[in-house]
C-alpha cells in the first residue's frame, strides 16, 4: 500500500490517503538542535484491554517486537487498561518491559468509575499532562479529556482547557529542544479536540521546532500536513469501532457474553503498533508500518457508512501504512 500526504492550508484541510511507513525531512532548524544519535520510540495505542478478550496477547506481541527493535522508550497513547488490580498483569507487562515507559490518559481509561488520579498513580505518570526529555527530544504529553468546552457536545470530552493550553503555550515558548506533541485525542483531522483550530494556530507559530504531533483515539490510519506541522493518527492495536448499528457475531457466543461491546467492532487479526524513529544523520523522521487483516466480516462486507468522511480501504484499514517523500 502507498499513501500520498497532502500539504494543506487551514481552509483546505481534508483527509489524506493512508499508507504503511511514514518518513519526512526534519526542518533544518530542528536538525541543528538534535543530538547525533538516532532516537526510537515504540508506540502502541487503544489496546482496550477491558473490551477485548486478547489484550494481553496483543500487548505481548508488541513487547516481543520491541525486544528486537530496541527502542529508547515505550509509549502507550491511551485507552489502555483500567488502572486497577484487575489489569495488573497487563499494566506490569508494559511497565516492566523497558526502563522508560510513558503513558497518555485516554477517554475510556476513566470508564467504570476509574479516575485520572488512579491512572497517574497506578501507571506511574508524573501528571495528567507533562514533559519528558528523551535523548535531546522533548515530548509534550497532553490530556485531551478536559471538561468545560464552549462547544456543547454529548459524549466524552475532547478538549484542551485554558489551564492546560496556557501550560502548552509556555512550554512551546521556553523549550529549545526539538518537540513531539503527544495526545490521545487528535489535534487535527477526524475526531479532533473541540478547540483544534486554536491549538493548530499555536503549534504553527512554533513549527520550526516541532517534529510532529501524534495521537491515537480514532482507530484510523491517517497523516495530515497542515501549515508546516505533521499530524499523525496511529491505528488501534485491536479494532475499528463500528457502533451498535453494525452489531454482528465474530467469536464464540461465550466470548461476546463476556465482552458485549466486541460485537460493535471489526477486530484486527494481529496487534498493530509501530516504531517512531528520528534519524538526525539522515535528517529523517520515520514511522514503521504494520499490516494485518480483518477478523470476521470487514467494514466493507457490513456496508459501513460514517459521517466523518472516512474512507474504507484508506483511513479505515487493518494496518499502519507507509509513505515516503
Amino acid at each position: 500500500m502507498k499513501r500520498q500526504t497532502t500539504t494543506l492550508s487551514r481552509r483546505q484541510f481534508v483527509r489524506t490517503t493512508a499508507s504503511a511507513g511514514l518518513a519526512w525531512s526534519i526542518p533544518a532548524t530542528v536538525l541543528k538542535a538534535l543530538k547525533k544519535e538516532t532516537v526510537k520510540i515504540g508506540i502502541i495505542t487503544d489496546l482496550h484491554q477491558d473490551l477485548v478478550p486478547d489484550g494481553y496477547e496483543r500487548l505481548f506481541a508488541f513487547m516481543t517486537d520491541m525486544k528486537k527493535a530496541k527502542p529508547d522508550a515505550l509509549l502507550q497513547m491511551g485507552d489502555f487498561a483500567y488502572p486497577g488490580d484487575k489489569n495488573k498483569k497487563v499494566i506490569d507487562l508494559f511497565k516492566d518491559a523497558h526502563p522508560k515507559t510513558l503513558h497518555v490518559i485516554g477517554n475510556h481509561d476513566t470508564d467504570s468509575g476509574y479516575t485520572k488520579q488512579q491512572c497517574i498513580d497506578y501507571w506511574g505518570m508524573p501528571g495528567r499532562y507533562y514533559t519528558y526529555l528523551l535523548n535531546g527530544i522533548r515530548l509534550l504529553v497532553l490530556d485531551g479529556n478536559d471538561k468545560g468546552s464552549p462547544v456543547d457536545k454529548k459524549g466524552y470530552p475532547a478538549y484542551i482547557g485554558p489551564e492546560q493550553l496556557a501550560w502548552l503555550k509556555e512550554q512551546l515558548e521556553m523549550r529549545k529542544e526539538p518537540l513531539i506533541i503527544v495526545s490521545h485525542q487528535p489535534l487535527a483531522g477526524s475526531g479532533a479536540v473541540d478547540n483544534a483550530a486554536e491549538i493548530q494556530a499555536l503549534l504553527e507559530k512554533h513549527r520550526n521546532k516541532i517534529l510532529l504531533a501524534i495521537n491515537g483515539h480514532t482507530h484510523i490510519d491517517a497523516h495530515y500536513h497542515l501549515n508546516g506541522v505533521h499530524y499523525v493518527h496511529i491505528n488501534s492495536a485491536s479494532y475499528y469501532w463500528m457502533g451498535e448499528k453494525y452489531k454482528h457475531a465474530i467469536y464464540d457466543p461465550s466470548i461476546h457474553k463476556q465482552y458485549p461491546y466486541l460485537s460493535y467492532t471489526c477486530p484486527y487479526k494481529d496487534a498493530l503498533f509501530t516504531v517512531l524513529t528520528i534519524n538526525p544523520v539522515k535528517g529523517r523522521v520515520h514511522i514503521r508500518g504494520k499490516s494485518s487483516q480483518w477478523e470476521g466480516k470487514s467494514p466493507e462486507a457490513l456496508n459501513y457508512q460514517n459521517s466523518a468522511m472516512l474512507h474504507l480501504g484508506k483511513e479505515i484499514v487493518p494496518g499502519i501504512s507507509e509513505i515516503q517523500w
